[in-house]
């Protein structure tokens, strides 16, 4: 069976634009997978996992939390990763090795890429885009024909994976929420969450993983529901197949996981 796949607005005053797809033979309504992207946007690699929760018989929506943005046009964005790849990782969070780098640069493509990274990075915990994930979840429920009336579960990478916890705590409609990567909510916000949350991390990934045990209770003493797993010898972006990160056991076995997860929380229709 082949896909239906288009790029579609929504919102208010349809001021919002996502990539779906589902299976194009099936005609009643399908629960709702919110895919949400990496700082990388909702690239080729978004798009591809967007698909793969679609011929698992999901409708998979992958809002684009940059298309607002002119610093963050897609061109503007792979600049900035071809830089990075350039460097050693370390040196991503390193500001004076990566301003030497940058300097190495022609005066006009440093400034496209130090504007470009600027947005990028400091953007993350942005409310525009907890904004726009609500009013995602909401139009899978409420509005989009082929999800309407069935339950949305979300899973995001790195950024996206702090995005979907975040989610979890405002939307208290959604199915369960899932983390690849990402940072923790905030301890007061955890009480808010309503639904499951699945995490997946690299036990090489330490800025992240090493705080996941802290989640864990705090999810433990609000009365939440928890899982986790922590993948031996296996980094940050792990599920990534088009980095030098990918790990593909650690990948293999995550995808079985999400997929057991999202049959779980998402097999009642929301009524």
């Amino acid at each position: 069976m082949t896909l239906a796949t288009e790029w579609v607005r929504y919102g208010k005053n349809q001021e919002y634009i996502g990539y779906i797809a589902k299976m194009d033979r099936v005609n009643e309504n399908l629960p709702a997978v919110l895919v949400i992207q990496e700082i990388w946007g909702v690239d080729k690699h978004i798009q591809d996992i967007t698909e793969r929760f679609a011929e698992a018989g999901y409708l998979a929506f992958a809002p684009d939390l940059y298309a607002k943005a002119e610093e963050l046009r897609t061109e503007r964005v792979a600049e900035v990763k071809a830089f990075l790849d350039t460097l050693p990782h370390s040196v991503w969070n390193n500001p004076d090795e990566r301003e030497q780098a940058l300097r190495e640069l022609e005066e006009e493509k440093q400034n496209r890429v130090t504007k470009t990274f600027e947005r990028m990075f400091s953007g993350i915990n942005s409310s525009d885009y907890i904004e726009q994930l609500l009013a995602t979840s909401s139009f899978l429920r409420e509005e989009y024909g082929a999800s309407k009336g069935q339950g949305v579960a979300s899973v995001g990478f790195c950024m996206g994976g702090a995005l979907s916890a975040q989610l979890a705590c405002r939307d208290p409609k959604l199915k369960g929420a899932v983390i690849f990567y990402g940072n923790a909510p905030q301890d007061e916000d955890i009480k808010h969450i309503q639904c499951p949350v699945y995490g997946f991390y690299g036990d090489q990934d330490k800025r992240i993983s090493d705080n996941v045990p802290h989640l864990a209770e705090q999810m433990k003493q609000n009365g939440k529901s928890f899982e986790y797993k922590i993948y031996q010898n296996t980094g940050h972006a792990f599920f990534n197949d088009t980095r030098a990160s990918y790990n593909v056991a650690s990948a293999r076995d995550a995808y079985q996981q999400v997929l057991q997860f999202f049959h779980q929380v998402l097999n009642t229709e929301t009524k």
